[in-house]
C-alpha cells in the first residue's frame, strides 16, 4: 500500500503540472483524484486491523515488535504483521496420525487422543520466532511434542494398564506432562483426551493365543480333577469292600458256617422230605435233614 501511495502521490503531481502548463481543467481534476487515493494507501499502510480473538506480531526491517491486541493499531508502513488465532485449536492424533505406542511389556500398542491447545497472546513473540506461523506451531511444536510424551507415558506401563485398570491415570499424565512442556513456548493446552487403546493386529494375535492356551489348560485341570475325583471315589469305595470282606471273614469260623448250612437246608427241607448235603468242609458224613419228622 505504501508504495502504491507513491506512485499516486508521483502521478498527481505529473498531472497536476501538465494541467497547469495547458490548461487543462480534466487533468488537474485527475491530479486531484490521484491525490485522494494516495493519501488513502497512506493511511491504509500506516493502520493495522487485529481482528477479535486474535493477536499480532510486527516486524520492522527484520526487527519484532511488541504484540499487536485486537482493534486498531498505528504501525510503519514498512511494518509486516503476523496474526495468530487465540481461540482453542484440536489436534486429532488418530487415522494416518494415530500414535504407535510401545507398552513396558513389549507389546505395540495404537493410541488416539486429542490435544486442544491455544495460543498464549502473551507469548506471541516467542511462538513467532520458535515457529513463524500459526499452521507451523501445531506441526512444529504441538504435534511432535504430544507424540513424544505419549509414547514416553505407555513406555511406563504394562498394556493391560493402558487398555483399562491405569487409563484415567495415563490420561491425566499424558495431558501433565504436555502443559509443562509446551506452555513455556507460548501454548495453552486446555485438554488432553484419550479416546482409544487398541492393540497392533500382531499383538492381538499374540493376545487371542494367549487367551486359547488358558483356556485350554482350565480345561486339562478340569478334566484331572474330575478325573482325580473319580480315582478317589472307587478307592474309597474298594477299600470299604476289603474292610467290610476282611470283617466277614473273622467273623465266619467253621461253626458258625456250620450252623448257617443247617439253617439253610431245614428251609429247603421243609419243601422236600429229604435233603441231604454235607455241610462244612473237612466233614466226613453228610447232613441229614427230614422235612417231616425235624
Amino acid at each position: 500500500m505504501f508504495v502504491l501511495a507513491i506512485i499516486l502521490l508521483i502521478a498527481a503531481g505529473v498531472l497536476f503540472a501538465v494541467g497547469r502548463s495547458t490548461d487543462r481543467s480534466p487533468l488537474r481534476l485527475g491530479a486531484l483524484g490521484a491525490l485522494i487515493a494516495a493519501l488513502l494507501a497512506g493511511v491504509t499502510s500506516i493502520i493495522h486491523v487485529v481482528g477479535a480473538y486474535e493477536v499480532g506480531v510486527p516486524v520492522t526491517f527484520g526487527k519484532v515488535g511488541t504484540p499487536m491486541t485486537p482493534g486498531v493499531n498505528v504501525i510503519s508502513p514498512f511494518t509486516t504483521v503476523t496474526t495468530f488465532s487465540t481461540r482453542p485449536v484440536d489436534l486429532n492424533l488418530s487415522d494416518r496420525d494415530v500414535v504407535e505406542v510401545r507398552s513396558s511389556q513389549g507389546g505395540v500398542m495404537e493410541v488416539e487422543v486429542t490435544v486442544k491447545w491455544a495460543v498464549a497472546p502473551t507469548k506471541a513473540v516467542e511462538l513467532y520466532r520458535l515457529a513463524g506461523s500459526e499452521a507451523a506451531i501445531q506441526q512444529r511444536l504441538v504435534f511432535p511434542d504430544s507424540r513424544e510424551i505419549i509414547r514416553n507415558v505407555f513406555a511406563r506401563h504394562t498394556s493391560e494398564e493402558g487398555y483399562s485398570s491405569a487409563r484415567e491415570k495415563i490420561n491425566a499424565e499424558i495431558g501433565e506432562l504436555v502443559k509443562e512442556r509446551l506452555a513455556p513456548r507460548g501454548i495453552d493446552v486446555t485438554t488432553v483426551n484419550l479416546r482409544n487403546v487398541k492393540p497392533s493386529k500382531a499383538l492381538q494375535d499374540q493376545i487371542d493365543r494367549k487367551i486359547q492356551q488358558q483356556q485350554a489348560t482350565e480345561r486339562a485341570l478340569e478334566a484331572a480333577r474330575t478325573a482325580k475325583a473319580e480315582s478317589d471315589r472307587r478307592r474309597i469305595e474298594a477299600e470299604g469292600i476289603a474292610r467290610a470282606n476282611k470283617i466277614l471273614n473273622e467273623s465266619l469260623t467253621d461253626r458258625v458256617l456250620m450252623n448257617q448250612c443247617i439253617d439253610a437246608f431245614k428251609e429247603a427241607a421243609a419243601q422236600n422230605p429229604i435233603y441231604t448235603v454235607p455241610c462244612a468242609s473237612g466233614s466226613s458224613a453228610p447232613v441229614i435233614v427230614d422235612g417231616s419228622k425235624r
